[in-house]
């Protein structure tokens, strides 16, 4: 198994760039093999994260931004819009973050899914996406699942297995499947 690289390159005062549109700033700990980038796509990674999860980009132009002091455990991303997440969020094992629908409802537009993918020439016009937003000081528990369009306020808490299919408040701690929103944390949980 490999290890997960160290990146501790800092130019100028600049995050580490390569031609592929990832830009990484100094001491992070990134499973660079478990990174699957599609052309146009962009990541970029803030200062002393630590990203252990599967990033998937599903379709070109993408983009996964990940803020500072972050860790993502193993995990998994998939991107064919937009993910984002904050500074000092901690999303534990297990979790599948996915901004789309990987299919159209619809039949007749779903029909050849299968041989497009095959033939690397997927159709996304049917396709419903929207971006999902962790906000800063979050926290995902393991085995939670975050569909499309979701966004997680600043210093929410999913509690683990929870299925989000809506927005969770700032400040807030909801789980279930679907999560529900259980109770506001307190101004000393903060």
């Amino acid at each position: 198994m490999r290890r997960i690289k160290a990146v501790a390159a800092w130019w100028g005062g600049l995050f580490f760039r390569n031609r592929r549109g990832v830009e990484v700033a100094p001491k992070c700990r990134v499973a660079w093999h478990k990174i699957r980038l599609a052309h146009g796509c962009k990541l970029r990674i803030g200062i002393g994260s630590i990203v252990e999860a599967r990033i998937r980009f599903d379709r070109p132009d993408g983009w996964v931004c990940i803020g500072e002091r972050t860790f993502i455990g193993a995990s998994t991303l998939v991107c064919a819009e937009g993910i984002d997440i904050g500074d000092d969020v901690l999303v534990s094992w297990g979790c599948t973050i996915v901004d789309h629908n990987s299919h159209p409802l619809a039949w007749k537009d779903r029909r050849s899914d299968v041989g497009d993918w095959f033939d690397g020439n997927k159709d996304w016009t049917h396709v419903e996406r929207a971006a999902v937003s962790i906000g800063d000081k979050a926290w995902i528990g393991f085995n939670v699942i975050i569909l499309k369009g979701v966004r997680v306020g600043e210093g929410a808490i999913v509690g683990a297995g929870s299925v989000v299919t809506r927005d969770v408040p700032p400040f807030s701690i909801a789980a279930g499947n679907p999560a529900r929103l259980i109770r506001e944390l307190e101004p000393h949980e903060r």
